[in-house]
């Protein structure tokens, strides 16, 4: 049978998912409508920087930072703003929006083009 190429998975979870452009997610994080989420790996954000005042939650913790049950749980998450996840190029936020979705997560959805679009257009990053 082989394995479902990941670019496959990605398609489909956007198909399923909400995604809005950098210039609305700007706008709407800051008017306080959006909590912007970073998903990348530290290292990523070491090498290439961040957004201003988005919240890290690594790919891999994802989940357990989200679930108030979780030993992990983090009170920021916990948020009545929409969840807005990015990381590099929208792929691992998309699988990542899909899966919080499962969860039972509602206001959330993705960046379209991720932080390599949002860095390209020339918006504010921190080093």
């Amino acid at each position: 049978m082989g394995i479902t190429p990941v670019k496959q998975l990605v398609a489909r979870a956007k198909e399923q998912i909400t995604s809005i452009a950098t210039d609305e997610a700007q706008a709407r994080a800051e008017s306080g409508e959006v909590l912007l989420v970073d998903i990348r790996d530290p290292r990523e954000l070491s090498r290439d920087g961040r957004i201003p005042g988005a919240f890290h939650a690594p790919r891999g913790m994802l989940e357990f930072w989200i679930d108030p049950m979780s030993p992990y749980h983090k009170q920021a998450l916990a948020t009545d703003k929409t969840l807005v996840l990015f990381c590099a190029s929208a792929w691992r936020s998309a699988l990542s929006v899909k899966a919080l979705q499962e969860m039972g997560v509602e206001n959330i959805a993705e960046m379209e083009g991720g932080f390599s679009a949002w860095k390209k257009e020339e918006r504010p990053v921190e080093l």
